[in-house]
C-alpha cells in the first residue's frame, strides 16, 4: 500500500508540475521573453515534470526502502 501511495503522489506531482510549467511557458511566449522555438509539452516541460515527480517519489517513506538500507 505505501508503494501505491508514493506512486500516486508522484503521478499527482507530475501532472501538476506539467500544467504549471506549460502555463509558465505560455506566459513567457506571450510576453516575448522566450525563444519562439520553445513549445508547450516540449522536452523542457516534460523533463522538469519527470524530475519533480522522481524527487517526490524518492522522498516518500517506503518500508521496503528502510529495510534495504538498514
Amino acid at each position: 500500500m505505501p508503494d501505491f501511495v508514493a506512486a500516486l503522489a508522484a503521478a499527482a506531482v507530475f501532472c501538476l508540475s506539467l500544467i504549471v510549467l506549460n502555463a509558465l511557458t505560455r506566459l513567457a511566449l506571450i510576453w516575448q521573453v522566450a525563444p519562439h522555438d520553445l513549445a508547450e509539452n516540449g522536452f523542457l516541460q516534460l523533463g522538469g515534470a519527470v524530475i519533480l515527480a522522481r524527487a517526490a517519489y524518492r522522498r516518500a517513506p517506503l518500508p521496503a526502502r528502510r529495510r534495504a538500507e538498514g
